[in-house]
């Protein structure tokens, strides 16, 4: 997956915040919905999980081929229900949409 500023899509960034002590579920629940379900969705691009440190923060990163496929996902019986689940784990989730402004790469 390349990120470009002249692709047409959707990149969405997900937030999730949590304590140390469920953070293992979380990531094992978001591998599965992205496993079993988001990634084989129409317009799914591609993604990532990413986990800090301390293991209170977890955030994923997806590009779609435009906003109505990533909506329809989310809009999906199964999705509704891993989502509800999920979302019963964090303190806070936050998924948001964005375009690709500006790129930088080393000399």
């Amino acid at each position: 997956m390349q990120i470009t500023t002249d692709q047409d899509g959707q990149t969405v960034i997900s937030t999730f915040e949590m304590t140390p002590g469920t953070c293992t579920d979380v990531l094992e629940a978001l591998q599965d919905a992205y496993d079993k379900v988001i990634r084989h969705q129409p317009g799914f691009m591609g993604g990532a999980i990413h986990v800090n440190d301390a293991q209170t923060r977890i955030a994923t990163y997806s590009r779609w081929r435009d906003r109505a496929d990533f909506q329809a996902m989310l809009r999906t019986p199964e999705m509704r229900e891993r989502n509800r689940a999920i979302a019963q784990m964090c303190a806070r989730f936050e998924p948001i949409m964005y375009e690709v402004a500006a790129l930088y790469h080393p000399d």
